[in-house]
């Protein structure tokens, strides 16, 4: 399948739902200031995949793509410290641990991906 648009990319697709789970995993939490943070590293993710693929260069896009990993480890990062809190469960926590993993390889992959051709 040819990618045409950035709608087309797994990994806009795996990191939109992976924020979708986030924001419904915290929506009820009253930390605010936590809310908040990882909220808004988990959109950033899709956000800078959609915001690289519109760029005028493969070089701007794997930057974009490098940003989109950097905010994923953020909220890898929060999740470990939500479940110290006890925001989350540890099963909560794994699962979303395993989503986020999963936006990270394909990340990594599309990254390689692009600097092979």
């Amino acid at each position: 399948m040819k990618i045409i648009q950035f709608e087309d990319l797994v990994a806009w697709q795996k990191s939109q739902d992976l924020a979708v789970v986030v924001y419904t995993c915290f929506s009820e939490n009253k930390d605010y200031g936590f809310r908040n943070q990882i909220c808004d590293a988990s959109v950033s993710i899709s956000n800078n995949i959609a915001e690289g693929f519109d760029r005028s260069s493969k070089a701007d896009f794997c930057r974009f793509l490098y940003i989109s990993l950097g905010s994923c480890s953020e909220v890898k990062s929060m999740l470990h410290l939500a479940e110290r809190l006890n925001y989350i469960t540890i099963e909560d926590k794994n699962k979303l641990m395993n989503d986020a993993n999963e936006v990270s390889k394909i990340l990594r992959g599309l990254i390689k991906s692009l600097y092979n051709k």
